[in-house]
């Protein structure tokens, strides 16, 4: 099983404010929101904050609007987007939810709720932080 940095994400009231300064303060180039096919969010699945990206070439950064309630209509526990998260990417989802498992670590699954090509999960790190772990499926 293969993992390696992919993302942070950082909240904000103000994603595109958060945007500009990543863009034109530290020069990180922008990525088109079309490069990140999203599900149409219901009312018991999903996001449908604003979502935008960043990256210096090789790591991105999703910025997203601040949603408290996020956990709470997808049926989870963990919200990835009250205070951000480190992501990384595998190419072994479930060998990677039976190492969490394996270690007695709580984790949410997402799923593809969030991001159409991408099975997401998400656990506290010991200090509370918020890690994603995902597979691309597209």
């Amino acid at each position: 099983m293969k993992l390696e940095f992919h993302h942070i994400n950082f909240v904000s009231e103000d994603v595109d404010r958060l945007h500009d300064f990543y863009t034109q303060v530290l020069g990180l180039d922008d990525i088109p929101i079309q490069s990140f096919p999203r599900p149409d969010a219901t009312s018991s699945s999903g996001y449908d904050g604003k979502i935008r990206f960043a990256t210096d070439g090789n790591m991105q950064m999703h910025l997203a609007t601040k949603d408290l309630n996020v956990a709470f209509k997808n049926g989870e526990v963990i919200n990835p987007i009250e205070r951000g998260h480190i992501a990384f990417r595998t190419d072994d989802i479930a060998a990677f939810m039976a190492l969490l498992e394996s270690k007695s670590i709580p984790y949410s699954d997402y799923g593809t709720a969030f991001a159409k090509e991408w099975h997401q999960v998400f656990f506290h790190d010991p200090e509370g932080n918020v890690i994603e772990v995902h597979q691309s499926v597209g």
